[in-house]
C-alpha cells in the first residue's frame, strides 16, 4: 500500500479492531489514562453526577441532572451526562466530568471502529466489555482522585429488550436488572426507584419513574440538580428501542418534569407506593 504524505503506514494497514490499541501503540500520549497530573488536580476538577436508567417492554430509557460541581461549588448548570455510544446504546458519565466525556467519545470510536474492521457492530455483552477495559486504563488516575464511573445501557438486538450495565472504578462490570443509578445522588434515586418502579411501565411511564428519582436525589444531594425552572434546564433523556438511539426533545421532557414538580407542590415527598404491591 502507498503512503500518504500525511500519515503514516501504520495508519492505512488493517490492524486491531480496538481503537484504543491501535492508539496505544501509535499515539500513547493522546489516551486520557497515560496523562500525568498534579497531585490534588481531583479537587479542583468539576464532577458530574447523577444518572438512573430503568428498563420498559421495549427498551431502555437513560436520564441524567444537569448540574457539575467543584467542591461546594456548581461548577456547571447545563452540562450533559448522556451521550449516545452507537445506534443501539448510550452511556452516562459521573465523576471527574473531563475524563469521563474523553472516556465517552473514546468509547464512541472504539465502537465505530470495531464496525467499520469487522463489517458488523458489537453485541451488547462486547460493548459492555469495551467500557469495561476503558475503565480499567484509567485506574492510574482514578486512584489520585480522578474516578470515571459510567453507567451502560442499551437494546439487544439479539434477546430483544433493553439491558443495563454498572462498573466500579477498576472496571468490574455488572449487569442490573430493571433499574439502577450512580452518583452522589444514586442511594435517593434508587430508594425512589424501588418505590415507584413497575414492570408495566411504558417509555412515558419509565421516564417519569426516573424524573421523580432524580427529583429525590436532588431534594437530599447538594451535588444533583432538579428541574430548573427558572431557567428551562431539564434531565437529558435517552430512550433506546429497536428502532434505535432517540434523545427526548427538550420540550417533551418539560412537559412530564412539570407535571413531577407540579405534583410535588401538593405532595413534597412524592407520590405514594403501595405497602404490599
Amino acid at each position: 500500500m502507498t503512503s500518504s504524505p500525511r500519515l503514516p503506514a501504520s495508519y492505512l494497514t488493517p490492524g486491531s479492531s480496538s481503537f484504543a490499541d491501535f492508539l496505544a501503540e501509535q499515539a500513547p500520549d493522546l489516551l486520557p489514562s497515560r496523562r500525568s497530573t498534579p497531585a490534588g488536580a481531583g479537587d479542583l476538577a468539576p464532577h458530574a453526577t447523577t444518572i438512573v436508567a430503568a428498563t420498559f417492554d421495549g427498551g431502555v430509557v437513560m436520564a441524567g441532572d444537569r448540574r457539575a460541581t467543584m467542591g461546594n461549588v456548581i461548577a456547571q448548570r447545563d452540562i450533559e451526562k448522556v451521550f449516545p455510544a452507537d445506534e443501539f446504546s448510550c452511556v452516562g458519565i459521573a465523576g471527574t466530568a473531563g475524563l469521563a466525556v474523553e472516556m465517552v467519545r473514546l468509547f464512541q470510536t472504539e465502537l465505530e471502529h470495531y464496525e467499520k474492521i469487522e463489517g458488523s457492530p458489537l453485541s451488547m455483552d462486547g460493548k459492555s466489555n469495551r467500557l469495561s477495559a476503558l475503565i480499567r486504563s484509567n485506574l492510574a488516575m482514578a486512584m489520585q482522585g480522578l474516578a470515571v464511573v459510567p453507567l451502560f445501557a442499551g437494546f439487544d438486538l439479539a434477546l430483544g429488550h433493553g439491558r443495563i450495565f454498572s462498573y466500579d472504578v477498576t472496571g468490574g462490570r455488572y449487569e442490573e436488572t430493571a433499574f439502577h443509578s450512580v452518583g452522589s445522588g444514586s442511594l435517593f434515586a434508587r430508594g425512589a426507584l424501588k418505590k415507584l418502579y413497575r414492570d408495566d411501565l411504558d417509555a412515558e411511564g419509565c421516564v417519569t419513574v426516573l424524573l421523580q428519582a432524580l427529583y429525590d436525589a436532588a431534594d437530599d444531594d447538594s451535588a444533583t440538580g432538579g428541574p430548573d425552572l427558572t431557567r428551562r434546564i431539564f434531565p437529558v433523556v435517552g430512550v433506546i428501542t429497536a428502532d434505535g438511539y432517540r434523545r427526548m426533545a427538550q420540550d417533551e421532557v418539560a412537559a412530564i418534569a412539570d407535571r413531577v414538580v407540579g405534583g410535588r407542590m401538593q405532595r413534597p415527598d412524592g407520590p405514594a407506593a403501595g405497602l404490599i404491591s
